[in-house]
This record gives structure tokens, C-alpha cells and sequence, in this order.
């Protein structure tokens, strides 16, 4: 038996990197998965890469329209939502006295606000004892030059975690923050370069980053059972950075 069967996930940003590798990892436990992505190119990947037991969603977590199509295909399709991985997200370097307008509306309008609507669009239809969790990020506890916007931005998911939980105690829904830090994905790929990849990895204890596989097992822990007393956390998997 897998510890999701016949359950119902669904993990926005789930295209790329730790959500994907979660996808599947989730997939192979007997759940179904719903995954959302901006470019159908990758969408249609992801969902190829997943293999079964799967439905792709073009959308962006920022449009609350698109968040609108998303459920409605899931009610369609499933009905319901045991689980759910707000995961969308985005990040960009600024430092402070260069930081402009559309750099902080992108980064708040879909880490903060996008994740907000994300999980009030999605309460409908949940069932009872459910599980949502949502991706931070250990920039939001640490002080890294040049990532205010985005550590602001993600700090907030712990205050939703800590008021949601108290608001949906009666349902049994808990509500967790996965909080990884240096992990290797193309997105990781695309922001940093040989050298700050180094200055990252010489943070981390271990001295190498972590993977998409060894954060979809944590978020695994957050979607199954295993975790029914696990409430309003944020779960570092970060190899330690956050506490040394």
C-alpha cells in the first residue's frame, strides 16, 4: 500500500525542480496529482515525466481566473482535495536602493498573494483532515544580501500557517510551511552563478546542496498520515543552514 492511496494532490508550480520530483514521488504513492504550470511546453513534460494518474493545468497561481479553471477541473475530474502544495513561486535579486515597483508586485503577487487566493479557492473543496503546506524558503530567516523582497515575501507564510490552522481546527485541515534551502534545479541554474553556487554550498554543513528528491520526501512526510500531528511548522530542509 502506498501512503496516498486514493487520494486527491493538488501542487501548483509542479513543472519543475522539488514540486515535480514531489509529483511523482506522490504518484507512486497512490495518489492522484494535479499539477499547474505557466508554458504548456512544460506542462506537457511534467505530465509525461509523471506518467500516470496525473493532470496538467495551464495557469499562473497569480491569476485568480486561472486559479478559477484549476479547481473547476478538479472538481470535474476528482470531486475533491485531500492535499494541497501551494509551491508556485519566484525570486529575483535586489538590493536595497535599486528595488523597483514591478519587481516587488511580481514577487509579492504571486508568493504572498497568489498563495493566499491559492488556498482560499481550494478550501471547497477539501475534505476534512486534509493537509495543506506551502513552499518558503530559508532566505526568510536568514539575511542574504540582495533577497529582501523575496525573503519578505516568503516570511509571510508562516503567519498564514499560524492564523489558517486556528481557523480551520475544526475541520482537521492542518497547515504546514516546507521551508528548503539550496537545493539543485534549473531554476537554481538559471539565478546563480559558479561562483555564488559555491558561496551557497560552503553555508551548508554537508557541503553540498540538497536535491528535489530529498525535499519531496519531506513534503511526502507533510501530505501523509505520518504527519496528522504535525500543525503550523516551518519544516527547514535546508542541511542545517538555518540554525548555524
Amino acid at each position: 500500500m502506498g501512503k496516498l492511496d486514493g487520494k486527491v494532490a493538488v501542487i501548483t508550480g509542479g513543472t519543475t525542480g522539488l514540486a515535480l520530483a514531489g509529483a511523482k514521488l506522490f504518484v507512486d504513492e497512490g495518489a492522484y496529482v494535479f499539477v499547474t504550470g505557466r508554458r504548456q511546453d512544460a506542462l506537457d513534460e511534467a505530465v509525461k515525466a509523471i506518467g500516470r494518474n496525473v493532470t496538467g493545468v495551464r495557469g499562473d497561481a497569480a491569476d485568480l481566473d486561472d486559479l478559477d479553471r484549476l479547481f473547476a477541473t478538479v472538481e470535474r475530474e476528482q470531486g475533491a482535495i485531500d492535499i494541497l502544495w501551494a509551491s508556485a513561486g519566484t525570486g529575483a535579486q535586489g538590493r536595497l536602493g535599486e528595488i523597483t515597483e514591478q519587481h516587488f508586485d511580481t514577487t509579492f503577487g504571486l508568493n504572498a498573494r497568489g498563495t493566499l487566493f491559492t488556498v482560499q479557492k481550494a478550501l471547497p473543496l477539501f475534505n476534512d483532515g486534509g493537509s495543506i503546506f506551502m513552499t518558503g524558503s530559508n532566505a526568510s530567516v536568514k539575511g542574504y544580501p540582495e533577497w529582501s523582497v523575496y525573503a519578505a515575501s516568503k516570511a509571510v507564510l508562516q503567519a498564514y500557517a499560524r492564523v489558517w490552522l486556528s481557523e480551520l481546527k475544526d475541520r482537521r485541515i492542518r497547515v504546514n510551511v516546507l521551508m528548503p534551502g539550496q537545493v539543485a534545479t534549473a531554476k537554481q541554474e538559471e539565478l546563480f552563478d559558479e561562483e555564488t553556487k559555491r558561496q551557497f554550498e560552503s553555508l551548508i554543513p554537508r557541503g553540498k546542496m540538497g536535491s528535489p528528491e530529498e525535499i519531496a520526501a519531506v513534503a511526502l512526510f507533510l501530505a501523509s498520515d505520518d504527519s496528522t500531528y504535525v500543525n503550523g511548522v516551518e519544516l527547514a530542509v535546508d542541511g542545517g543552514v538555518s540554525v548555524v
